[in-house]
């Protein structure tokens, strides 16, 4: 019994030694490999962390920026390098005229029904000096919207100065200004007001989280945008619902670029299912904004995608770069985290304030939270209301597009492309040093514009999301009439004394380095793309000739019709 005991406490004495020694090894393993482990910890919690999670806008607000601060920069470059020309002192079309008339209509004052019916900072600046007007608010306008392009952040403050800056502009821009774009570039600009902070300049101020009310102002934008431009193609040209229409586009349009006239030669087959795909994604695809976070994102994916082939398949100025900015409300932090860099920056700051609201830390409200919120409730009031008039457009049988409802143009009804043209034509400017207009044997030798078609062999130009304003309009004016577009006229007289402004718009003048033209004439022509590998090598396009689109004039003919409507008359 005694040597049972004995061997019994040897045996638990020896299972003792051997569990402390376990336990003293296991420690020591332990305490060997202590740095690895707390860097696996610290990389596992990180890991975590790396997830952002749904339902946030802090990102999507930068980007959102970004997008407009972009197409503000291109707009104000436009107008910087354009405007002088175009609505300067003098300009084709001058804006102190049109203020002037303006002034008599409203009763000969500048008060704020003046205001009211054209709304404009240059009617509270010098008018002596309209040029230097025009080129002060591009260049401030150029300079606010490269800071946000270039730092993500920005104000209230900022993007108001930039929305009446462009809105200045685009009133007193008259035809030049009277596109779609520009009341989109509008309404955006104003919906950007309100997605940032009243002063802080911080990408992501803690105390001011992107409101969903103003997330859903942008995804409210791209459906009336999509349906406006989707109802009105199904109310308009036969050719869209005979699925006909892509067979005229590419070679049509305002501005074909160079793969406009390669997917003019697709088969009729192919030009088919772009209709009908047109028709999907502008009549159905936007209703998925409603149906829940996925299928937001695939509007949002799809509309992009649409965008960014018409952007590659012609030049509709910054249009479609402009559409592509609502579009990007449809994607929240967690799906747009990869354009961002990890550990540092936004995205860090993101993820450590949604680590403190999944804490259950939330910011303690201050009065500037809570007036926010009411500036964000009345925010959705106020397009809720300017929406009535454009619902009720879009599903009338009378539908309108690009039209604006009230001044401001803060909600606006859209579409584009209507109706199809069949068939190109060109107005070409041709000059001669002949005396004689009607002599056979005169000289006619041609002007080309910068980008519209012109020189046969000339191939298409590619400039989106740049935008020659002069350009665009005179492929209106090629299926009007003169008397419908008198400022053709006015370039005529402005060709005829080889004016450097009139002249810096065109890509090339005849006549430079030499004496004047004596007589300048319009000529109407009908383009067709050639066919590849058909007709003379090098050639983009063959025309035929319709007649003349204005008589061959001079500047002594002309003086009276310049004097008649107030336009300066060229030195003889």
């Amino acid at each position: 019994s005694t040597k049972m005991a004995s061997h019994s406490e040897s045996s638990e004495s020896t299972l003792r030694k051997r569990r402390v020694e376990t336990k003293k090894t296991t420690t020591t393993h332990s305490d060997d490999n202590t740095p690895n482990n707390e860097e696996d910890t610290c990389k596992a919690k990180k890991q975590e962390l790396v997830t952002l999670q749904t339902g946030t806008y802090w990102l999507t607000r930068i980007v959102l920026l970004r997008s407009i601060a972009f197409i503000y920069f291109i707009a104000f470059t436009v107008a910087y390098n354009q405007n002088k020309q175009l609505i300067g002192e003098r300009g084709l079309l001058p804006c102190k005229d049109y203020l002037l008339s303006v002034k008599r209509y409203v009763g000969g004052k500048i008060d704020m029904s003046a205001f009211a019916y054209t709304p404009s900072i240059l009617w509270f600046l010098d008018w002596t000096d309209m040029d230097a007007n025009l080129d002060g608010i591009a260049l401030v306008g150029m300079a606010l919207s490269g800071f946000v392009l270039l730092t993500g952040t920005a104000n209230m403050i900022i993007m108001a100065m930039l929305w009446v800056l462009y809105h200045s502009l685009v009133s007193v821009g008259c035809g030049w200004f009277s596109f779609s774009w520009e009341s989109q570039l509008l309404e955006t600009g104003f919906l950007g007001i309100f997605l940032c902070p009243v002063w802080s300049l911080s990408q992501v101020p803690p105390r001011c989280p992107p409101s969903l009310i103003s997330i859903w102002t942008f995804r409210w934008l791209i459906v009336r945008i999509m349906l406006g431009a989707g109802l009105i193609k199904i109310r308009g040209d036969r050719c869209w619902r005979d699925l006909t229409c892509m067979d005229y586009h590419y070679e049509t349009q305002p501005v074909p670029n160079p793969m406009s006239y390669y997917m003019h030669q697709s088969p009729w087959w192919f030009h088919r299912f772009e209709v009908l795909s047109n028709h999907f994604i502008e009549l159905i695809v936007p209703l998925f904004t409603f149906l829940g976070r996925r299928m937001c994102m695939v509007n949002g994916t799809l509309q992009i995608v649409f965008q960014v082939t018409l952007i590659v398949s012609g030049n509709l100025s910054f249009l479609n770069w402009l559409t592509i900015i609502p579009s990007l409300a449809c994607f929240d932090d967690a799906s747009l985290g990869f354009l961002f860099s990890s550990g540092r920056g936004a995205k860090q700051a993101v993820l450590n304030l949604q680590a403190e609201e999944a804490a259950g830390w939330t910011p303690k409200p201050t009065r500037g939270m809570l007036f926010r919120r009411v500036v964000n409730v009345a925010l959705g009031v106020l397009i809720g209301y300017l929406s009535v008039p454009v619902v009720l457009n879009l599903l009338s049988s009378k539908q309108v597009m690009n039209t604006s409802f009230d001044p401001l143009r803060i909600v606006n009804t859209y579409g584009a492309f209507g109706s199809i043209t069949k068939e190109r034509t060109e107005v070409i400017l041709q000059g001669t040093m002949n005396e004689d207009p009607k002599d056979p044997e005169a000289v006619w030798e041609e002007y080309q514009f910068l980008c519209k078609p012109g020189e046969l062999t000339r191939r298409p130009c590619l400039i989106s999301p740049y935008h020659y304003r002069l350009d665009w309009l005179m492929w209106f004016a090629a299926f009007q009439t003169y008397e419908q577009s008198e400022w053709v006229i006015h370039i005529a007289g402005r060709l005829l004394a080889n004016d450097t402004s009139i002249l810096s718009l065109m890509e090339y003048n005849p006549f430079q380095g030499r004496d004047n033209p004596r007589w300048v004439r319009g000529e109407h022509f009908k383009y067709r793309f050639t066919l590849p590998g058909s007709g003379p090598q090098g050639k983009w396009w063959v025309r035929k000739r319709i007649g003349a689109y204005f008589p061959a004039v001079d500047l002594v003919a002309l003086r009276g019709y310049f004097k008649s409507r107030n336009w300066p008359h060229p030195d003889l």
